[in-house]
């Protein structure tokens, strides 16, 4: 058995573990990243996060995400900002802003001093056919059968893929009924996360959002990203929108569809320790 150090962090309640593994010796197969997210035998959490030497030549970090089912996804604005959190406090880098490689390419996180981060998340992609999704053509809304009920969604992709329904509450929402056979819904081939907004204003939203290969979770970056940029396409929302997830607030800005989303929020350090696998 190999001794593994982590650090447990999380973002408005989005929870991770974050791994070093800059010398590449850490190698974890899917079954032993289920045993470590399970929150009654394990360590617990939403997301591991592995930090490892960069393949491109423009980034300091290479930076993979794994979900609590142990299969590997493209994004994560909560983790990202943790990350940085990580590499700088750790003595990993001393520049505050950050650029790390992800399975989608560069992404740029700058450290503010508040203690919170900004991450440049990238292009918001409505096309269907790269979310994926499976529709005719792009649509600002698309109806949705879901077991004989037909629902009005958006759709979008922020490196994975979202679905947004609007709803009157968000407490009320039936999200433990609509989440699991939404994410595995036959129109989106790699399954999906499922936001469910409520609507403030034209500058403030409630949100909730249930992960693909998660569950409900207490925050999500890029579903809060890919709830304002659907909102926004819809003309509900303005440029600039405060988030209100149950774990916090986020603050994302998208100038317009040619240019990328911005997401800042506040991540904390919970604990350290070791474990073996």
């Amino acid at each position: 058995m190999k001794q593994i150090n982590f650090t447990k962090m999380h973002g408005l309640g989005n929870d991770f573990i974050v791994l070093d593994n800059l010398d590449g010796k850490i190698n974890l197969s899917t079954d032993q990243i289920k045993t470590l997210s399970d929150r009654h035998t394990g360590i617990g959490f939403d997301q591991l996060l592995i930090i490892e030497k960069p393949s491109v030549v423009n980034a300091e970090f290479d930076y993979r995400i794994y979900n609590a089912d142990g299969y590997e996804v493209e994004h994560c604005g909560n983790g990202a900002r943790c990350v940085a959190r990580f590499v700088y406090e750790r003595g990993l880098t001393r520049n505050t802003t950050i650029k790390m490689n992800t399975a989608l390419g560069i992404i740029t996180l700058t450290l503010l001093e508040n203690s919170e981060v900004t991450v440049q998340m990238g292009i918001v992609d409505l096309e269907p056919r790269n979310i994926p999704f499976i529709a005719d053509a792009q649509a600002t809304h698309y109806q949705l059968d879901v077991e004989g009920t037909h629902y009005s969604v958006g759709a979008a992709a922020i490196g994975n893929p979202h679905v947004l329904l609007l709803v009157e509450n968000i407490e009320t929402a039936n999200v433990e009924f609509l989440g699991p056979r939404i994410e595995n819904h036959t129109r989106f081939p790699n399954r999906v996360n499922v936001g469910f907004m409520q609507l403030i204003d034209r500058e403030n939203i409630n949100l909730r959002v249930f992960e693909r290969g998660v569950g409900e979770t207490r925050a999500c970056g890029t579903g809060a990203c890919a709830a304002a940029a659907i909102g926004h396409v819809q003309g509900l929302l303005d440029k600039r929108v405060n988030v209100n997830l149950p774990g916090g607030r986020l603050k994302i800005y998208w100038p317009d569809v040619n240019n990328t989303i911005e997401m800042t929020g506040p991540c904390s350090t919970v604990f350290e320790g070791q474990t073996r696998m």
